[in-house]
């Protein structure tokens, strides 16, 4: 899958209530952003499966099942692209529950457009700003002395190893340990270099900057969760 030649942000809004999707996807697209909506919890993860999205807003009710059910099914398929709820029923016991499934954030409908501008803005800090291409090619090539064969070999390991590099790279930072944080970006660094990964190593070099800030671990969830997914 290539990836988007736009530098807007990616949104999947899921809500299976026609005015409140209309007005979320209307209210999404002005931000400015792309959005694409599903109405039920097996149309969600199937569009998770197929395409990259920069942030998740889910309703807590579904026809087919809940929120925190889908959010814990895409983690589990290795999907970990930020979330947001929104829910007409946001009592704390209702609210607690949510976070706990992995939710950033809770949204009350009804909402204003500005209210939700806001809350899309505090996940998307890099929403107007230009990704670099998820793979280069020639850098690769360079590494490995300009053999395709070694560079797909090497990228296939590489992904394979990805997803447990970034759990220990989030175990240090919900221990904020910023030296275990920058000694597992140390060598990921190294890795992007060898396979090219250029728009995962643009998220890391952020991050090795400032090991525990918040929306650089976001911009670094963003990229490994695009690079995994299937070009």
């Amino acid at each position: 899958m290539n990836p988007r030649p736009t530098a807007l942000a990616c949104l999947l809004i899921v809500e299976d209530d026609p005015v409140s999707a209309s007005f979320l996807h209307d209210a999404a697209v002005t931000l400015p952003a792309t959005v694409q909506l599903a109405c039920r919890v097996a149309d969600a993860e199937h569009a998770c499966t197929q395409h990259r999205f920069d942030l998740l807003l889910i309703d807590a009710h579904l026809p087919d099942g809940r929120g925190d059910t889908l959010l814990q099914r895409l983690r589990h398929r290795g999907i970990c692209t930020p979330a947001l709820a929104h829910t007409a029923h946001a009592d704390a016991a209702a609210c607690a529950q949510l976070h706990a499934a992995g939710f950033l954030e809770v949204l009350q409908k009804p909402m204003s457009m500005d209210s939700l501008h806001t809350a899309l803005r505090r996940h998307l800090p890099t929403v107007t700003a230009a990704h670099p291409a998820l793979w280069n090619d020639a850098e690769a090539l360079a590494a490995v002395g300009g053999n395709p064969a070694h560079v797909s070999a090497l990228r296939g390991l590489f992904l394979q190893e990805l997803p447990e590099q970034h759990a220990r790279i989030h175990a240090a930072i919900q221990q904020a340990d910023a030296a275990a944080v920058r000694a597992e970006l140390h060598k990921l660094t190294a890795s992007c270099g060898f396979v090219g990964a250029a728009q995962l190593a643009q998220a890391v070099h952020a991050l090795r900057a400032d090991p525990l800030d918040t929306d650089a671990t976001h911009a670094l969830d963003i990229a490994v969760q695009q690079t995994l997914m299937p070009r």
